[in-house]
């Protein structure tokens, strides 16, 4: 009888420790699954701006107020990117999002 009641405590932590991990992976997969949504649309908003010949994106600097093509990086912001700068910072933002000013 205390053999079965063992068995029966072994086996319901190892259930229950299942279902835990199980949780974890199922919680993990979807917090992935919206990243992997969300770097999706970045990468699509980023492709529908309008580019010249050498595949520059032609925006509008929020910095200097000047029309500009410029090469986006691996993290969509334009190459004349300056970190920390609160204009910069702006238009890298807009570029994510698809609500840069283009021309």
């Amino acid at each position: 009888m205390a053999d079965r009641r063992r068995l029966e405590r072994f086996l319901r932590s190892k259930l229950q420790e299942a279902g835990e991990q199980y949780e974890q992976v199922r919680g993990s997969t979807g917090e992935q699954l919206e990243e992997a949504r969300e770097a999706y649309e970045v990468a699509r908003n980023a492709r529908s701006l309008p580019s010249d010949e050498a595949g520059r994106a032609k925006i509008v600097c929020r910095r200097y107020a000047e029309q500009r093509a410029a090469k986006l990086d691996d993290e969509f912001r334009p190459a004349c990117y300056e970190a920390g700068h609160p204009d910069c910072e702006g238009c890298a933002e807009d570029v994510r999002e698809g609500r840069i000013e283009t021309w």
